[in-house]
């Protein structure tokens, strides 16, 4: 499968290096080209799935970047949170309430088929939930059943074992607002290997 992982940060490349690790093929997507990355028009239009790994307040502009053309009728895979650092640590969320980035990127793009997941913990237990011993879930919103499928039948590959489709795309104003707690937890433990449990 040949995946375009957008944003060259270290959730991008470790989503990408997982990816690979698997027997995929993926490219790593960044406003310019070089060293290894590629545009972020190039990477989408090569790759059968995109991943937004991208810092949530340029995710639309690098999805334009990308080109709706390009998205149409892929998965999207959305990690990214609208987190807003314009006053400082600890952020805010610029979008909140009766609204999210992921709504937004559906709305703008609405061929693709967006899943929000993974946003909601550090991007080395994405890729290795096992770093924990206790039980931790991960959530899955979104509009195309098929798509959250594949996602989910992904993260399983990965070991995710406690995977929650919380229901349409609507759902993840609730996950990107678990940012802000995620934060504080983070800033309370001093180290961010943790993440959530729903205890039934």
């Amino acid at each position: 499968m040949r995946y375009a992982v957008l944003g060259t940060g270290v959730v991008g490349t470790t989503i990408a290096a997982k990816l690979v690790s698997q027997g995929n093929e993926a490219r790593l997507g960044s406003r310019t080209a070089g060293e290894g990355k590629v545009t972020y028009a190039e990477a989408a239009r090569w790759a059968e799935v995109v991943v937004n790994a991208t810092n949530g307040a340029g995710s639309l502009e690098a999805l334009r970047a990308a080109g709706a053309a390009a998205l149409a009728g892929k998965v999207l895979i959305d990690i990214a949170n609208p987190l807003d650092f314009s006053k400082g640590m600890p952020p805010t969320l610029f979008v909140k309430d009766d609204d999210s980035l992921a709504e937004r990127i559906q709305r703008e793009f609405p061929e693709a088929r967006v899943v929000k997941t993974l946003n909601t913990m550090s991007c080395a237990i994405m890729v290795d939930p096992s770093r924990l011993k206790e039980e931790h879930d991960v959530f899955v919103s979104g509009n195309d059943k098929a798509a959250k499928d594949f996602v989910a039948e992904l993260l399983r590959g990965w070991g995710w074992r406690n995977i929650r489709d919380l229901g349409d795309i609507t759902t993840a104003r609730g996950t990107e607002m678990l940012l802000p707690i995620w934060l504080r937890l983070w800033g309370a433990i001093g180290h961010a290997d943790y993440n959530f449990h729903i205890a039934m």
